[in-house]
């Protein structure tokens, strides 16, 4: 193999890892506990949260509401990183640490 097709294979995976990345991104994940609903784009910003309308809520419950909002949150972003590994995982150590 000659270093241009080399650079051409380089060039094109370069191109594959960007036209995911941007997929990824314009992507929606959405997460979800108990109370709680949290959305994140591909870029892993926070896009919406919504809390249970039903719930009436005292004191102690703020200390649990927060502690779901986390968890909705953590799992709205495990998404887009399981997602990403999906899409690129092929690519693997090659990237050192793109992502």
């Amino acid at each position: 193999m000659n270093m241009q097709n080399l650079m051409a294979q380089a060039q094109k995976m370069q191109r594959d890892i960007t036209k995911k990345k941007e997929e990824i991104n314009a992507m929606e994940f959405e997460g979800k506990s108990e109370l709680v609903q949290v959305v994140v784009n591909g870029k892993k910003e926070i896009i919406s949260v919504k809390i249970s309308k039903d719930a009436s809520l005292d004191n102690e419950d703020i200390d649990i509401l927060e502690d779901m909002v986390k968890i909705a949150m953590n799992d709205a972003l495990s998404k887009v990183d399981s997602e990403t590994e999906k899409q690129l995982g092929s690519y693997g150590g090659s990237l050192g640490g793109l992502f």
